[in-house]
């Protein structure tokens, strides 16, 4: 399955309206930057969540793929929407998220959405709203690859460009993104 790219040219529209900002600010990575992008808008925004499901399962198309997932928070709405796209096209591709840290009650989970047979020889995509040096997604790789899962790929809405690529380059782990952070800063 192709690439649309009218459905890539309105999904950047609506990355640039609601969720692209200049300004100062610390991003997650400690860094200091001009620039922002705050995806939650998008990926909770029908019309956005739709074209960015779109977008990744055209990305996953042809890889034998067991399992979607990401670090909470910036992933679950990806995973959400992405799962239920994949249902309705009749390839069902179940999504899981790892917390930031364990909750102290309950049934204590890092990684919550598996069924019991856990990850296990499972054949995994990462996905990640903003990628600046790569650390945040190697959270939830991390977690999955210690539950047993094989990463295939960290599959990122944007990636700013500051580092990512070499990050997973030098773990074997390939990466890709939608958009970079030039499209943006560009246009």
């Amino acid at each position: 399955m192709a690439e649309d790219s009218k459905v890539r040219q309105r999904a950047f529209e609506i990355i640039k309206a609601r969720s692209f900002g200049r300004g100062d600010i610390k991003l997650s990575s400690g860094k200091s930057s001009t620039f922002y992008f705050d995806m939650k808008p998008t990926m909770l925004f029908p019309e956005g969540a739709h074209a960015l499901s779109e977008l990744i399962l055209a990305r996953l198309f042809g890889k034998s793929i067991d399992f979607i997932g990401g670090l909470e928070m910036g992933a679950v709405p990806l995973i959400s929407t992405v799962s239920l796209l994949s249902h309705i096209k009749n390839e069902p591709l179940p999504g899981f998220f790892v917390r930031k840290e364990v909750k102290k009650h309950g049934t204590q989970k890092l990684i919550e959405g598996v069924p019991n047979g856990g990850l296990s020889g499972k054949k995994v995509v990462i996905l990640e709203d903003v990628t600046t040096s790569g650390e945040s997604a190697m959270i939830a790789v991390s977690a999955a690859q210690a539950a047993g899962a094989e990463v295939a790929m960290v599959l990122s809405i944007v990636d700013r460009g500051e580092g990512a690529v070499a990050v997973y380059k030098g773990r074997n782990i390939e990466f890709d993104s939608l958009f970079t952070a030039s499209e943006f800063l560009d246009s």
